[in-house]
């Protein structure tokens, strides 16, 4: 193995040799294995309605003759953002498809509920104005980031103050006034990790909020370890096809109220067909991951052994994500690979590869860019669900002739 690499073996040996349900912890209050929620969370009623495949409901507004009823619903809504109980109200407190989604989110996570929104940013943007609502504007938050989550919260455009710090810091940049403390684990684009549950206990009583999308309840879930919070970019792995764009936060059911409320004031709603598509995409999200981390181990050992290749970044964790930094020029890569996607985004069905210096991270400042590992040679790769071999000989067309 490359001396600097980050590339290890151990990864990959769950992927090939370990069933799904050893690797996957209980579930609280759930005896089912994660596959099996993956499949029947959120759809455990529809049976009893004689209905298979979970129902669209589009409606944007729904009937009531009792507006003394309705009244008191909205005040209730209004006063802690619980789920308005009996048939729903409008379509910005919520939604029954959305509601679904959520309801199998949140099993998956282990958290008590989770709140779904239009996109990963909305989601994040959610939970800062809930603390800022709070008086609570401070954030500590480690790099790296997605580079739009370190942006917003660098630019303050909602209000908040950020305080970067690495893991060993975060106790002493606490404030009275600190709401949060956002990490991201494995972090994109360099795939670093952290001790979730280290990191929890250095935040004491400040919620901790762990960015989740890389690797999907299937591989970690930060509840568990100590996070308040938990966040998807639901675009992603959720989804997993590259069709639909949506955030979701898993957490308390007092955290999920004040984030309804946030939801419903700022509109950030998820719509209910993106509703549908996510718990669909849930239903194979195991497999998905799974198939694709065997494939992006095995990529990353090709990697790591290439000497046109710098440096590879392969998570202890496994998954489906690798970096690695060429010792070429990577905009030519990008430039002459075939088969994979040269695209933003990640998690889909397909490999895709990008930049990151160029696109995902360019919004933040080049010194914390590269201060955070996110170098200009670095390239990240999601790996699909395509064969091995041809993955392969088409990354191996793109980097080129050795030098």
């Amino acid at each position: 193995m490359d001396a600097t690499s980050t590339y290890d073996e151990s990864a990959i040996a769950d992927h090939d040799s370990e069933p799904l349900r050893t690797r996957t912890a209980p579930l609280p209050g759930a005896p089912r294995a994660l596959a099996t929620e993956a499949v029947h969370a959120g759809r455990d009623d529809l049976a009893r309605q004689g209905l298979h495949a979970p129902p669209i409901d589009l409606s944007t507004t729904y009937p009531s003759y009792d507006s003394r009823a309705e009244a008191a619903r909205v005040d209730a809504f209004a006063g802690d953002g619980a789920d308005p109980a009996g048939p729903p109200v409008y379509g910005r407190l919520g939604n029954p498809t959305v509601g679904r989604f959520e309801t199998a989110l949140a099993r998956l996570e282990g958290t008590g509920s989770a709140v779904a929104f239009a996109s990963g940013m909305a989601a994040l943007s959610a939970v800062l104005l809930a603390r800022a609502a709070a008086g609570l504007r401070h954030v500590v938050a480690v790099r790296p980031l997605y580079g739009c989550s370190d942006h917003l919260l660098t630019a303050g455009l909602l209000g908040t103050e950020v305080t970067w710090t690495d893991p060993a810091g975060i106790t002493d940049a606490l404030r009275p006034d600190t709401g949060l403390v956002l990490v991201e684990s494995p972090a994109n684009p360099t795939l670093a990790e952290l001790d979730l549950r280290a990191v929890a206990h250095a935040c004491g009583t400040v919620p901790l909020l762990a960015d989740n999308t890389f690797a999907t309840p299937v591989l970690q879930r930060p509840a568990e370890h100590g996070a308040r919070l938990v966040l998807h970019s639901a675009t992603k792995y959720l989804g997993g096809h590259g069709d639909v764009m949506a955030g979701v936060v898993a957490c308390d059911e007092e955290f999920a109220g004040q984030l309804r409320k946030i939801r419903f004031a700022t509109g950030g709603v998820l719509h209910p067909l993106a509703g549908y598509l996510l718990l669909r995409g849930l239903s194979t999200l195991p497999v998905r991951v799974r198939a694709a981390s065997a494939t992006a181990a095995e990529l990353a050992r090709r990697l790591t052994a290439d000497p046109r290749v710098a440096r590879t970044h392969y998570p202890r964790l496994g998954g489906a994500m690798i970096a690695f930094e060429v010792h070429g020029d990577p905009h030519e890569v990008v430039s002459r690979v075939g088969l994979i996607t040269p695209a933003v985004s990640l998690g889909s069905v397909d490999t895709l590869i990008q930049h990151p210096a160029s696109i995902s991270h360019r919004v933040v400042d080049e010194g914390d860019r590269r201060g955070a590992g996110v170098s200009d040679s670095l390239l990240r790769l999601s790996v699909g669900l395509e064969d091995v071999e041809d993955l392969w000989s088409d990354l191996d067309r793109a980097l080129g002739e050795p030098r």
